[in-house]
């Protein structure tokens, strides 16, 4: 349920606002124990979502660090050797 929560934080290019945004929706799914709201909370849904979203951005545009920043390439191709690793 929550694979598209992953660090966004330093890498280049920057994590793109689609990205917070599903990270942010997977957030609220998990916190509410719904992957589709009814209609009457769909309101409710909708603006936690942007709320989540907007707190992800600043966390991540106010965060510093020494560090080069990632290449999204070279930590997927690493994700997918320890998958390999894992699973066979």
């Amino acid at each position: 349920m929550c694979r598209n929560i992953r660090t966004l934080f330093n890498f280049a290019p920057p994590a793109t606002d689609d990205e917070i945004r599903a990270s942010a929706l997977q957030f609220v799914r998990k916190l509410s124990g719904v992957t589709v709201p009814s209609r009457a909370n769909q309101v409710a849904f909708g603006r936690a979502v942007d709320e989540v979203t907007d707190a992800a951005r600043r966390l991540l545009v106010s965060m510093e660090t020494a560090s080069p920043p990632r290449n999204r390439e070279n930590e997927a191709i690493k994700a997918r050797i320890r998958t390999k690793e894992r699973f066979g």
